[in-house]
């Protein structure tokens, strides 16, 4: 493996540890890792559109605050998935997706998606019993939703960018 001259110290001990050298030379291991990580994307993303799809005001006969109870944890279960395989497949390429513009932008995607759920749960999410079913969600929710998946899917964007980038 060749490093990238310019790439920090510990990016290249981390693209020469034994666990980097296995995801790169099994042959099995990396395709194994990411399909963990597209099954990952699908529970994480998937529970959060169909949540966010609820906020918008599609299908306002489920409370809200079930479907959270139900989807939620699935997209947590997801979140995990992507962040272990994720990280796995980082170690294999540390290097080069380290100057990747289109990694750099996704880890930025994904601050953004945390703190647009965090800032949900702590505001709108609340206030869930005075809305939970048949009324529309408030405006912070909804603008919340649509945040969601805007930034969701532009993870999953830079995600396939990297490829080509």
């Amino acid at each position: 493996m060749i490093h990238d001259p310019r790439a920090a110290a510990w990016l290249v001990w981390l693209e020469s540890s034994p666990v980097a050298v296995a995801m790169r030379q099994w042959l099995w291991l990396y395709p194994a890792v990411e399909v963990l990580h597209i099954a990952g994307i699908a529970a994480l993303v998937g529970g959060a559109v169909m949540f966010d799809l609820r906020l918008l005001g599609v299908s306002r006969g489920l409370p809200v605050a079930a479907l959270a109870a139900h989807l939620l944890p699935w997209a947590r279960v997801g979140l995990g998935m992507v962040a272990l395989s994720g990280a796995l497949m980082f170690t294999a390429h540390a290097t080069e997706w380290a100057q990747n513009p289109a990694f750099r932008v996704k880890l930025l995607l994904i601050a953004a998606a945390g703190a647009n759920a965090w800032a949900f749960h702590r505001w709108p999410f609340r206030a869930v019993a005075r809305w939970d079913r048949d009324l529309p969600a408030p405006a912070p929710a909804r603008v919340a939703a649509l945040l969601s998946m805007i930034l969701w899917l532009s993870v999953i964007a830079c995600g396939r960018l990297l490829a080509y980038l």
